[in-house]
């Protein structure tokens, strides 16, 4: 199980150390990485998707998803994490990389990404130099249309270098 959204930052910092922009969310999005027809991703929503049952009673939610909905950078499976939580066994969650995660939030660019990252960066959590260099890492194909808009909104940090 992969915690893909921006909730993927919890498994790399306690929610008390992160800015309110970082925990903002009322959803997990839940990706498999062996889930090529998506049965896992619809079990998820099913289960404590949206409008269920667990989100009525906890006000949170798991959106399921595939992995393929992010635009990430080539290496990131190599760099997915876990944590020992009991609370969460017997699930072995993994999570991106905080880094990986900014550049998936910054190939959309939709106002709350950019706040989550903007928060990040603002907090120390996030070297913009290591975004620069993971935003190079996504997909070909992805380049012509998200790099430009990342080096750009980079740019407000660093002006320009």
């Amino acid at each position: 199980m992969l915690v893909l959204g921006s909730q993927s930052i919890l498994g790399s910092f306690d929610e008390d150390e992160l800015p309110p922009e970082a925990t903002a969310s009322m959803e997990a999005d839940i990706a498999f990485l062996d889930d090529p027809d998506r049965s896992k991703a619809d079990l998820v929503e099913a289960a404590i998707g949206e409008m269920s049952t667990f989100h009525r009673m906890n006000g949170v939610y798991a959106e399921g998803i595939s992995t393929e909905t992010a635009v990430l950078p080539r290496g990131w499976r190599d760099r997915l994490h876990t944590w020992g939580l009991v609370s969460s066994e017997p699930a072995r969650p993994l999570f991106l990389e905080p880094h990986d995660l900014a550049i998936a939030k910054l190939a959309r660019l939709a106002p709350k990404d950019r706040d989550f990252v903007d928060a990040l960066v603002r907090a120390g959590m996030l070297d913009v130099v290591t975004l620069r260099e993971r935003a190079e890492e996504i997909a070909e194909d992805q380049k012509p249309v998200r790099l430009g808009r990342i080096h750009s909104y980079l740019d407000a940090f660093t002006g320009g270098d």
